[in-house]
């Protein structure tokens, strides 16, 4: 086995793990103890990468890397490339030919991290081939998404617990920005681990440059003043995060009007657009994002100086992920959010929206059934039609199709006109109870956010307690600490 600290040094070119990293590494390669497992919570930007990708290089056997994230695992497997790590990723952006290349590679151990998404596991042939591979570390990034209780479930992560029995249960490392303490013990449980076998690192918001504040705002024009106001004091790039592409538009047309010069990323622009606004932002070209929360996955950018959401979050847990992408040089970055009891309401309908019941899966699938192949010439429209819902914003059905495919029901999309039904509804999506328990912790994420913006105590010492470390000092950072005398 390599040593750890030579490896970070030649490869990745760093002289000395922080604290936290060199805890989980060591535990991982079982220096100075017994080898384990390990759940690892640090914000974006903290450094998780390394608690995997250093042991991975040490350890003889191969490392097998879950990412939901297909742009970030082609994006971490280049930058490894270019430090000479052998890595490679397998998703559908990639051939038949090239996968079974890469999956031999990995068999035969030329490869020694393999980047895969949870859809993978579906395909048997996969299965059963990287079984004859010596997979000693299982590293699950985003692993909250194990959880139903986190706030992206993906049911493919839920099966990840069979899946290392199959491989002949690896020490297993889970990573993520985001989870409560039920998440916790859920994504532990689910991953088929013994608590106490699994060493829980928690780094919290350890960056005190970031200065959170929140400010209520009444209407649009108050809304925009205070954004000339973030944008006239802090120099240096930003994000603008907006829940409804409607306003981010509207919004955007109105800083363009007063010179504000700026981007657009949401999920209606094309591929090749969003990629360009990317790119832009990355190299400095671009200073100012306005963006939904499609924006931000994979953004490595350290001298980000503020972020703004201009609607209220659906949770802590996003507003959490997305406001670590600030500071990550050292410097004084701002957290900005902007409050209204409108935006609540808008959150509020996207909570119901994102919460189908049971009905509305069981017409859908009917209907898709009902149609066969039929439904791809007739389109989404007609299918609004027959679920007798006319609101625009209403996203019901989109939501529904993409749980359709993430339970295996669905396969292809109407977009590319080749959605087809090739399972039956799983008990899950026909179970009402639970439906019901679902949107009831939902509308508790959202009040926890009420809880942040009308809170008189330390807002980082409220985030600390929302996700279970209660002895947290007042960070003497944020808008309440000032008003608290803890400046």
């Amino acid at each position: 086995m390599l040593d750890p600290n030579t490896v970070l040094s030649s490869v990745f070119g760093f002289d000395s793990f922080r604290p936290a990293q060199e805890r989980i590494v060591r535990r991982v390669l079982g220096i100075g103890g017994e080898r384990g497992h390990a759940l690892v919570l640090m914000p974006t930007g903290g450094g998780k990468s390394l608690c995997y990708q250093v042991p991975a290089l040490c350890m003889e056997g191969g490392t097998l890397v879950v990412s939901p994230l297909i742009a970030l695992m082609q994006d971490q497997v280049d930058t490894l490339r270019r430090r000479n790590a052998a890595a490679a990723f397998i998703n559908s952006t990639v051939s038949r030919e090239e996968r079974e290349s890469r999956l031999e590679a990995f068999v035969a151990g030329r490869i020694k991290l393999l980047y895969v998404t949870p859809e993978r596991f579906r395909k048997p042939e996969f299965v059963e081939r990287i079984r004859a591979a010596r997979v000693e570390l299982l590293a699950v990034d985003e692993a909250h998404c194990i959880s139903e209780w986190g706030h992206d479930f993906r049911p493919d992560y839920s099966r990840l617990g069979e899946f290392r029995k199959l491989i002949g249960d690896p020490i297993t490392i889970a990573l993520t920005a985001t989870a409560t303490p039920d998440v916790q013990q859920d994504i532990i449980a689910k991953l088929g681990l013994v608590p106490d076998d699994v060493l829980l690192v928690h780094r919290g918001i350890d960056r005190p440059n970031l200065r959170l504040e929140a400010e209520e705002i009444f209407d649009e024009k108050m809304k925009f003043e205070v954004l000339r106001s973030v944008l006239g004091t802090y120099n240096g790039s930003g994000i603008i995060y907006f829940s409804l592409i409607q306003t981010l538009e509207r919004f955007s047309q109105m800083l363009a009007d007063k010179g504000h010069r700026h981007g657009v990323y949401h999920g209606r622009l094309q591929s090749g657009p969003r990629r360009a606004v990317q790119r832009r932002f990355l190299r400095g070209e671009q200073d100012l994002i306005l963006a939904t929360n499609a924006f931000g996955m994979g953004i490595d950018k350290p001298d980000i100086r503020f972020i703004v959401h201009a609607e209220v979050p659906a949770s802590i847990e996003s507003y959490y992920q997305e406001i670590g992408r600030a500071g990550r040089d050292g410097q004084d970055s701002l957290c900005m959010l902007l409050y209204s009891q409108e935006d609540l309401a808008i959150q509020m309908d996207f909570i119901k929206w994102s919460n189908p019941n049971a009905g509305f899966y069981a017409r859908l699938f009917g209907i898709l059934e009902g149609t066969g192949g039929d439904i791809n010439t007739l389109g989404p429209e007609y299918l609004r039609e027959q679920l007798n819902f006319k609101n625009r914003r209403d996203f019901r059905l989109e939501t529904a199709l993409g749980m359709l495919d993430r339970y295996g029901v669905t396969e292809g999309t109407l977009d590319d006109r080749d959605l087809r039904v090739v399972a039956e509804l799983p008990p899950q999506l026909e179970d009402e109870e639970r439906m019901e328990e679902k949107l009831e912790r939902d509308n508790r994420k959202l009040l926890s956010m009420v809880q942040y913006f009308r809170g008189e105590s330390c807002r980082r010492v409220f985030v600390e307690k929302y996700f279970g470390f209660h002895d947290e000092k007042p960070c003497g950072n944020c808008d309440r600490c000032d008003a608290n005398g803890f400046s």
